[in-house]
């Protein structure tokens, strides 16, 4: 009886988790960003906004922090756990190249976006120009300049293509005005600081010292980032050379010290909006999976961002800011409504379920008490009509006083009871089950682990593995190889004394960023929290 009320149960739990579980995505994008900045912050919201828009996506992102190694292994990762589909920016033209012929050999489309690689193996191509970004400031700081004066350059990350094609517009431009010199072209990486260490150390030069005496008329810093930076380095020297330097930047961000206020408040001179535009990535990315027509190289617009437009663009992207927050809002409390009505349907199904399970246990219980009896009358009269069981017919009075003759043994009736099948399934479900965290437990550091690993350990397909622990866990393998990395790492945060970036790596994660979206998805805390109690 046991056996049939347990199969029940499951069935209606499954039936309850499925109509009031969220709908699984129909595509898992995975997002590898070179670096992390507020340029990207926007773009990764605008991202997830797109996929929450059509619903159907789960985004998997991963930030490298200008590391080319560390972007190689986390496209790699994120291949191992079963996107279908890889956006990505490449740090620099040539390292990540070969990661990317990997995802585009395996069948997985990619699209790469803001920065260009060497390799042609990719689906598609979103960026803005960047040679015309870098050809329209040098224009502009020409005519600003009126065709004469003293400029320095202050490039991107060396090797990556933003750097190299902003550079060439900028030097081709430049070239259309001799009495205009270069006197300097500084490496940066895109952050502020590394602008101000960049001129410092030029100051420091005899050559910089010489320049610096007769004066620099305007930088270009290819972000905006830099040009700030640069005019920090430049006004720290207090060099009354310096006093009328000008500076103009790329990236013409909306918000709180971005580009366009940095215009408005005539810190900077110009800066020139290089488009985020996340919802366009998603678009492309369904339309690729969607096997929809699309265009393989795909040009965002852009604007350059003077004083004379500055301060309208900057209403305009308050604005669009206040609008973004308030659907932020609406998205927020819808979750919340879709939280609340799903907790009503389950109480509802559950009241159901529950009626549903009164029932079936009493028909189970009544037929299994009348199936009891009826297996006791015959085994009874199988007893009673044995042939080896002397009848009272056969029993006379002159043979009622003998010796007894010895007799074989009655014969006994064995049943294969449904606690005893119980028992036979329930000891392969629980062998299947320990053999499945032994594997998951010794592979916990490895970030390549993935569920096609783990099915062939298993001796499985990963299809059959998929719905084998599904059925016996409500979870699938992935959620079981994270769930465990996740619940090792709280162990390690409560009882070493390893930062959290060295936990994350430790038990298999090559994001820290995303280990600490996973953590607190799953325990409602951040694990620094942990570490500081």
């Amino acid at each position: 009886m046991r056996y049939y009320l347990k199969t029940t149960i499951v069935v209606s739990l499954l039936l309850i988790i499925t109509s009031c579980s969220r709908q699984e995505p129909e595509f898992v994008i995975g997002v590898s960003q070179c670096s992390q900045d507020i340029w990207r912050e926007k773009q990764n919201a605008e991202l997830r906004m797109g996929a929450y828009i059509n619903g159907n996506v789960e985004l998997r992102f991963t930030s490298a922090n200008d590391n080319d190694e560390r972007q190689v292994q986390q496209i790699d990762s994120l291949l191992g756990t079963g996107i279908d589909l890889l956006i990505v920016a490449p740090n620099q033209v040539k390292t990540i190249s070969p990661a990317i012929d990997r995802a585009f050999e395996r069948g997985v489309p990619v699209i790469v976006f803001e920065r260009k690689t060497d390799t042609k193996k990719y689906t598609a191509f979103i960026s803005a120009d960047n040679h015309e970004m870098g050809h329209t400031l040098g224009e502009f700081i020409a005519q600003q300049l009126k065709g004469h004066g003293r400029v320095i350059e202050i490039m991107g990350l060396k090797g990556s293509s933003p750097a190299i094609d902003r550079h060439k517009g900028f030097a081709e431009a430049m070239s259309q005005y001799p009495d205009i010199e270069v006197v300097a072209t500084l490496q940066g990486d895109w952050t502020e600081q590394s602008a101000v260490n960049a001129v410092k150390e030029w100051m420091n030069t005899a050559e910089g010292q010489k320049q610096a005496a007769q004066g620099i008329d305007y930088v270009f810093g290819q972000n905006d980032r830099m040009a700030m930076g640069a005019r920090k380095a430049l006004a720290s020297s207090r060099r009354s050379t310096f006093s009328t330097t000008r500076y103009s930047g790329i990236d013409g961000l909306p918000g709180k010290d971005g580009g366009i206020q940095l215009v408005r408040d005539s810190l900077l001179e110009a800066s020139y909006i290089y488009p985020t535009h996340g919802d366009k990535l998603i678009q492309l990315a369904l339309e690729i999976l969607e096997k929809k027509p699309y265009k393989k190289e795909y040009l965002l617009k852009s604007a350059l961002v003077t004083r004379d437009n500055a301060y309208v663009l900057h209403m305009e992207s308050e604005e669009i800011m206040r609008q973004s927050a308030y659907l932020d809002q609406l998205h927020e409390k819808a979750d919340n409504y879709m939280m609340e009505l799903d907790t009503q349907r389950a109480i509802t199904i559950l009241m159901e379920v529950i009626i549903f399970i009164i029932t079936i246990s009493a028909i189970i219980i009544i037929t299994n008490m009348r199936r009891r009896h009826r297996l006791e009358r015959q085994a009874f009269s199988m007893v009673v009509n044995s042939p080896l069981t002397p009848q009272p017919s056969d029993i006379s009075p002159q043979t009622s006083d003998t010796t007894p003759q010895a007799s074989e043994p009655r014969p006994q009736i064995t049943e294969v009871t449904p606690e005893e099948i119980e028992q036979i399934e329930g000891d392969a479900d629980a062998r299947f089950l320990e053999l499945l965290r032994q594997h998951v437990q010794e592979q916990i550091g490895n970030s390549d682990f993935g569920v096609e690993e783990l099915a062939a350990q298993m001796g499985v397909s990963r299809v059959q593995l998929y719905r084998k622990v599904k059925q016996q866990t409500g979870r699938t393998p992935v959620d079981i190889i994270r769930l465990s990395r996740l619940n090792r790492s709280k162990i390690l945060l409560q009882t070493t004394d390893l930062s959290v970036s060295e936990i994350a790596y430790q038990v298999g994660f090559t994001a820290p960023s995303y280990f600490t979206k996973c953590f607190k998805d799953e325990f409602g805390i951040l694990p620094g929290d942990i570490k500081k109690n």
